[in-house]
């Protein structure tokens, strides 16, 4: 006869996997950003700097452009051009610091920050002024640098905050959701380690085991259910990696389930020794209790991953503050032609299926998330997701807006504080996640959704679900700076074209 306990885990188990996608946010919504040190503010402002001078001179002369690849191949960049900009990149952060725009307390709550921003953007007109007094074909003229002062000191302000949003939003960095095999002397000795190391916060999910020993058993941590139904929680959990605390010469085959399981989902596994060969993912050494096991990280989390984030606080402050007037006019012309609110609002699942609450501009009736059920019977699209060519919800100014994917503007908001990024797979909705039903699609999420991806440039809603997810898990496997560079360069003439927009 099986004991309370028994009958109490196999309910727990069962309601875990009998759930499509965990909704109580167990987890912070939003993966908070670690405070950046000065050098990376540096970095940021450097880069937020050349940027808009770059921006400003080539708007300017937009009709000096080339036209042609060959014209494009042909242009020459001066020795002096160069200089001119580095000595910029290295001036600029200069400048804010002397105005103190580095002090930690500053940096954190942003107090005092705009009058010192508005100093900092006077020296840098003078210091911008280099460009037209050494121009020789009149490309730079000194109303250039008047504008590039005009706009750096809100796009500053605009990324600082965005920083600091995402900081108060999240606390701290979340805890790691954690799910433990085993449950003998080994798991019990890794559960205890949690705290060992306090850079790291674990929060255990439970643990899984075909035979469930008294050691964890002890100390009230959920039993989950056996090894078998690890692909499963890895679906429809919120899981940021995986212990394996199993003996390895008893328990070889369960430890290889595992590892295959976690490949397959793209869930980072550790487990005792790097033994076993699962495809894609780079080996880590990782510190867990008192022993040392070897990780594999789908993902790289490596200084390149740090530049792309500096990339999109960077890129998504500028486009803010320039797009600015149009998300005004879009936002008016949405009032004007149609009831119901300006923004449309609706939970979506980012990085490791967390979910966060996406912005776009309304581009349906009111009420049109109301209206799906019935119109269920409609889909066109093959697979979990949603799509009607002509849906009779979208607004005449609707079909406009998505057409030309003016009505995902507003999540430039969601790359500046976090929850998404310039480039990435996009962030799909909890009733498409609920109904996925192989693991191995789940291996998406194992990088922040992202504005444009390699389907929003070959195709868009033209492609079929299948396609959708090969070219997202293509990004995962492929993923490199010089990819993310690649594809925001095509997205706009994709746009344009607006191939595959409905």
């Amino acid at each position: 006869m099986p004991s309370a306990g028994t009958v109490a885990d196999a309910t727990r188990s069962q309601q875990l996997l009998a759930r499509p996608v965990s909704r109580s946010r167990p987890v912070p919504v939003r993966a908070a950003i670690p405070p950046l040190p000065a050098t990376g503010w540096m970095i940021a402002d450097a880069g937020l700097g050349v940027l808009l001078l770059v921006l400003v001179l080539t708007v300017a002369n937009v009709d000096r452009m080339p036209r042609g690849v060959q014209e494009f191949l042909a242009v020459r960049v001066s020795l002096k051009n160069v200089l001119l900009l580095s000595g910029f990149a290295l001036a600029w952060p200069i400048v804010l610091w002397g105005c103190g725009l580095y002090e930690p307390g500053r940096l954190r709550d942003g107090r005092g920050e705009w009058p010192r921003l508005l100093v900092a953007s006077l020296i840098a007109c003078l210091l911008a002024m280099i460009f037209p007094l050494t121009s020789q074909s009149g490309a730079a003229q000194p109303i250039h640098a008047i504008l590039f002062a005009m706009m750096v000191a809100p796009s500053a302000a605009v990324a600082r905050t965005g920083v600091r949003a995402a900081r108060q939003a999240g606390g701290r960095l979340p805890a790691r959701r954690t799910l433990i095999i085993g449950s003998g002397p080994i798991a019990a000795e890794v559960y205890r380690g949690f705290d060992a190391n306090p850079q790291v916060r674990r929060e255990a999910l439970g643990f899984v085991d075909t035979d469930p020993q008294p050691a964890l058993i002890g100390t009230g941590l959920p039993h989950l259910g056996p090894v078998g139904c690890v692909e499963r929680l890895l679906m429809h959990e919120v899981v940021d990696e995986v212990l394996i605390a199993l003996p390895v010469k008893s328990r070889y085959e369960d430890i290889h389930r595992v590892i295959v399981a976690c490949a397959i989902a793209g869930v980072s596994a550790t487990h005792p020794a790097p033994i076993f060969t699962t495809g894609p993912g780079n080996h880590r050494m990782d510190r867990v209790a008192m022993a040392t096991a070897m990780g594999r990280p789908l993902a790289p989390k490596d200084l390149r991953r740090g530049v792309k984030r500096i990339i999109d606080v960077v890129g998504s402050a500028v486009m803010l503050v320039l797009l600015a007037p149009l998300l005004a006019v879009i936002a008016l012309a949405i009032r004007w032609t149609s009831a119901g609110p300006v923004f449309f609002h609706q939970e979506r699942c980012g990085y490791q299926k967390r979910t966060f609450r996406m912005l776009k501009f309304r581009s349906m009736v009111e009420g049109a998330e109301r209206m799906q059920e019935s119109l269920e019977g409609q889909n066109e699209a093959a697979g979990p997701i949603f799509k009607i060519k002509a849906d009779p919800r979208i607004t005449r100014l609707g079909r406009f807006l998505r057409r030309t994917s003016l009505d995902e503007l507003p999540q430039f908001w969601h790359v500046l504080v976090g929850d998404m990024s310039l480039v990435g797979p996009r962030p799909m909705s909890l009733r498409d996640v609920a109904r996925f039903q192989d693991p191995w699609v789940m291996r998406r999420f194992s990088v922040r959704p992202g504005l444009t991806c390699l389907w929003q440039v070959q195709g868009r809603s033209s492609l079929s679900f299948e396609q959708w997810i090969a070219l997202d898990l293509e990004y995962v496997d492929r993923w490199s700076l010089t990819l993310d560079a690649m594809l925001m360069l095509k997205t706009l003439p994709a746009v344009l074209k607006g191939t595959g927009a409905h």
